[in-house]
């Protein structure tokens, strides 16, 4: 009789395999869909579009619809501020930073980048729609005073980043700013063309 030799390695479930694949195939739809910024949006938009009819329709869960927003801000903050904080720079030592008579030019790095920041809003809205499903988080709340209490937590918290962007004098978005296009041909003074 022969002996079947013994492998060390186990087998793989089902399950884990599936599971594999599933996480390979989901990043690579997302590694295709980083350079389509708006079409990204979009889609996102329309999911904030059916969680909020669909929250409207329902005349509930408030709460989870405000903790959504309170992360959602929470995702703000970081998506605004700059990665490198010039106040905690200037605590540092300041040996990195410009002085005022030396200033160098250092493009605005975010702390929080685009593409973590749409995926992280995506996935909040996907959780808390999938939420709206469970009667359990339904709690009755007057929804009027989470709707201003978090009015007042965006206005202060949106007064104390333009305060600081305005200090520290820089621009957290793309549009506005100057483009520069390369070297342009130098172009002849003469009327005349030579073949």
């Amino acid at each position: 009789m022969e002996e079947v030799p013994v492998d060390d390695q186990s087998p793989v479930s089902p399950f884990s395999k599936w599971r594999d694949d599933f996480s390979r195939a989901f990043q690579y739809f997302l590694d295709r869909s980083a350079p389509h910024i708006v079409n990204r949006w979009l889609g996102t938009l329309a999911a904030a579009a059916i969680y909020v009819l669909r929250v409207y329709y329902l005349h509930g869960f408030f709460v989870i619809s405000y903790g959504l927003g309170i992360y959602i801000l929470n995702l703000l903050i970081g998506f605004m501020s700059p990665k490198v904080d010039p106040e905690l720079e200037v605590l540092d030592g300041g040996a990195s930073s410009p002085t005022k008579d030396s200033y160098e030019y250092r493009p605005f790095t975010r702390r929080l980048p685009e593409f973590k920041f749409w995926y992280a809003i995506t996935k909040a809205l996907c959780v808390a729609f999938l939420m709206t499903f469970l009667s359990i988080f339904d709690v009755p709340v007057f929804w009027p005073i989470l709707f201003f209490y978090w009015f007042f937590l965006f206005f202060l918290t949106m007064k104390r980043l333009i305060t600081h962007m305005i200090k520290h004098r820089y621009v957290p978005f793309n549009f506005g700013k100057q483009k520069y296009s390369g070297k342009r041909p130098a172009q002849s003074t003469s009327g005349s063309r030579r073949d």
